[in-house]
């Protein structure tokens, strides 16, 4: 598969120089024009200044890129119609010369491809709410479990149901370490209720991991749980009255299937007046520098 990389992301890794992988789909179905252009750029000057080298992923008129020049950031994010990838629908983007922005499971697809281990995110995708009737599991746990990127994010999503998402993890043999925490966060709180299968404490320890993970063939990747600081969340038990709305809300309304994250991160939007979106900009920046310093410790 042709990539178009970046100068940026090309020079790094012909020289090995750390990388470290970007969603988009925070660009085009985050936040609006120009807040998503300027939190995007934020994110990737807090790698660079940790290290790293950023690479956001994206398919532009049919394109795979890894990493955006500025021009083709701006093109992006003022772009209409452009397809949330997941693995079923990247190559679909790329064949039809569509715009596509990446989920979880669709970067960690294109940071392989391109030979980038270390990948930031704001949380993953998991098992839904009462998943045992409508089997709505995300792409993002098979993801981890077959493509060896590690990926950084503040938990899964809480509006999940966090116990299924675990054990799926656990069955799926994907190693779960929480940073610098005892317990599980849980997206926009710092607790979940569920303890850490595994805690780790400095960015050195989680490249030794990375490391030993790579001397076997086969293997997927890994979560690291990095808590959103202290300052910016919103605590648990404040945040799951705005869930519990929002659940009742989409199923009053009937959103199934693909949409209900979505509106449901746009009703909390709503309902916390602009908190969570906050919060979430908060955790993907705590992530990102985590994930410039995991990737720099990898690459010594």
């Amino acid at each position: 598969m042709k990539i178009e990389y970046s100068k940026e992301v090309a020079e790094a890794l012909a020289s090995g120089s750390p990388v470290v992988a970007l969603e988009s789909t925070i660009i085009t179905h985050g936040m609006p024009y120009p807040q998503n252009v300027e939190t995007a750029r934020e994110v990737e000057q807090l790698i660079r200044d940790n290290g790293a080298v950023p690479a956001t992923i994206a398919v532009l008129k049919g394109q795979l890129h890894v990493g955006l020049e500025d021009a083709e950031l701006e093109e992006l994010a003022q772009a209409k119609d452009v397809m949330k990838c997941s693995r079923a629908d990247l190559t679909f983007a790329i064949a039809m010369g569509r715009y596509g922005s990446t989920t979880v499971a669709a970067t960690m697809m294109a940071a392989h491809a391109a030979g980038i281990r270390v990948f930031a995110t704001g949380g993953i995708g998991g098992v839904h709410r009462d998943a045992e009737e409508s089997f709505d599991i995300s792409a993002d746990l098979d993801e981890l479990s077959r493509t060896p990127v590690c990926v950084i994010a503040a938990g899964a999503k809480a509006l999940l149901d966090l116990p299924k998402t675990m054990e799926v993890l656990e069955t799926r043999g994907v190693p779960v370490i929480s940073y610098g925490v005892d317990e599980l966060p849980a997206f926009w709180s710092r607790t979940s209720g569920i303890k850490a299968p595994t805690r780790l404490d400095s960015a050195a320890d989680i490249a030794k991991l990375l490391k030993a993970r790579g001397e076997f063939g086969g293997h997927g990747g890994e979560l690291i749980a990095n808590p959103v600081p202290q300052e910016d969340e919103i605590p648990a038990e404040e945040m799951i009255g705005f869930i519990e709305a929002s659940l009742k809300a989409a199923e009053e309304k009937g959103i199934k299937a693909k949409e209900v994250t979505p509106f449901i991160l746009g009703h909390i939007f709503k309902i916390t007046k602009g908190r969570s979106l906050v919060t979430n900009i908060a955790l993907v920046k705590n992530n990102a520098r985590l994930a410039a310093q995991i990737a720099s410790e990898y690459t010594r």
